[in-house]
């Protein structure tokens, strides 16, 4: 099930990322009386009552501000409210209401989402300062709620208040069957441009003005292959400054949108070819397990020679050297060259990372295995590996038995691994070993 996204925003040292820690129940954030200590934004995930979703700490927006660094936090700020199903927006009960709280509440309305209010500092315990109620002018529906996030009060008032405003019926689509697809990359790699292809009518606006996909839209497609579910998560630059910057924006919307996606598909630029950017993006999906797909695009525009496939084929590969299980697909959005076989590689790849395996062909699988090449020793120990056996799916993941994790090198759990791939394919998916330790016993 996809987890809700939610935002805490507001003016610079209200305390949200103190907010931030209390929740997620760790120091991830840091904090300091200083404003402005949090300029990009931090995710993870919290729970409360049983129901998970994903919290984001942002950096304060003061919204009349020319400073290039507080812009920039009010553009992560702006991302963060464009992206979360539901906003709290902190304010600070010392300092009282201030104009650019109030500025900051007319940006939050515009945006249609739900908006819970959190007066922080209000530390004192019994009745609320008089002062707590002129936050009722923010015009808000649900009433301000009073918090300590040093202390931690008013904390199960304000996790209440989330959980009512999520929604925890979408199931991205778990139901019909559909497979979501987070479509990620660098602002202006043809992400918008390829769901439209796919879509076969223009769902979404394409411009090469860098900016124009604001929102993290989501477009159904139903056709023969099946239902799905695309996620488009073009990132946010404006025309008139494009810098280093407003790049690592869209690696942050790409965490949100791989947390939904059951497949990525990862967007290169033919003409940049692949970038240390690129190499974060897709790192992304591969640490949260995800299947994936490498989809070069603009490939119409790349003179071609006999060797030209291969050359890129050679970069991709060594760039990105940590997912070698990922297809290459070389296409034109703009003109559909290739774009129709993304639609059963994607449900192909969905499979493979579904796929589950019995613990019998499993351990045929690893003696053939240990038969064909001994387990590593190491001053007269010899690793022993007792059974191995499949947990769960998506990504495939595997739990393998032995006497020592640490004979267990690397080398041997990569072996281990290609001779799962040789045997039972999880093409486009990422394999997830686990060694456990135990006891010599009769399985000796």
């Amino acid at each position: 099930m996809a987890k809700p996204i939610v935002a805490i925003v507001g003016r610079p040292n209200v305390g949200k990322s103190t907010l931030f820690n209390k929740l997620i129940g760790e120091r991830r954030s840091i904090v300091e009386d200083t404003p402005g200590v949090t300029r990009d934004r931090i995710y993870a995930e919290a729970e409360w009552c049983e129901r998970r979703f994903i919290l984001i700490d942002t950096g304060g927006i003061e919204p009349k501000s020319e400073d290039t660094i507080l812009k920039q936090m009010r553009t992560q700020a702006e991302i963060a409210v464009d992206s979360a199903d539901v906003i709290v927006f902190m304010c600070d009960i010392r300092a009282g209401l201030l104009a650019d709280d109030r500025d900051i509440a007319i940006m939050l309305k515009k945006s249609g989402k739900p908006i819970i209010v959190a007066v922080n500092k209000v530390d004192s315990v019994g009745a609320v300062p008089f002062e707590f109620y002129e936050f009722y002018e923010l015009g808000f529906e649900r009433e301000p709620i009073a918090i300590s996030s040093l202390h931690g009060t008013g904390s199960g008032d304000l996790l209440d208040a989330i959980l009512e405003e999520c929604d925890f019926s979408d199931s991205d689509g778990e139901e019909d069957g559909a497979i979501s697809v987070a479509v990620i990359g660098k602002p202006n790699a043809g992400k918008s441009s390829i769901i439209n292809r796919m879509c076969g009518e223009e769902r979404m606006i394409v411009s090469d003005i860098a900016g124009t996909t604001r929102d993290a839209v989501d477009t159904r497609v139903k056709n023969d292959h099946g239902v799905f579910n695309f996620i488009d998560t073009a990132g946010i630059r404006r025309k008139a400054k494009v810098e280093d910057r407003i790049e690592k924006f869209s690696v942050l919307r790409a965490n949100m949108a791989v947390e939904r996606a059951d497949v990525c598909l990862i967007m290169i630029d033919a003409q940049d070819g692949i970038t240390e950017q690129d190499e974060k993006i897709a790192g992304i999906a591969h640490e949260a397990g995800k299947a994936s797909i490498i989809v070069v695009n603009k490939w119409d525009s790349i003179e071609k020679e006999n060797s030209t496939v291969n050359t890129y084929n050679t970069k991709i590969r060594t760039a990105l050297s940590y997912m070698p299980y990922a297809p290459i697909v070389y296409l034109s959005a703009k003109t559909g060259q290739r774009v129709a076989n993304l639609y059963p590689m994607i449900k192909n790849v969905y499979l493979e990372a579904s796929r589950r395996v019995t613990t019998g062909m499993l351990n045929d699988l690893l003696a053939d295995a240990m038969a064909r090449v001994q387990p590593p020793s190491d001053k007269g120990k010899r690793l022993k590996i007792y059974y191995m056996t499949q947990v769960s799916a998506n990504p495939p993941t595997f739990v393998i038995f032995c006497n020592s994790e640490e004979l267990f090198h690397f080398s041997y759990r990569r072996y281990i691994e290609n001779c799962l791939r040789d045997a039972f394919g999880f093409e486009g998916t990422p394999i997830k070993i686990i060694i456990r330790q135990r006891g010599e016993d009769s399985s000796d």
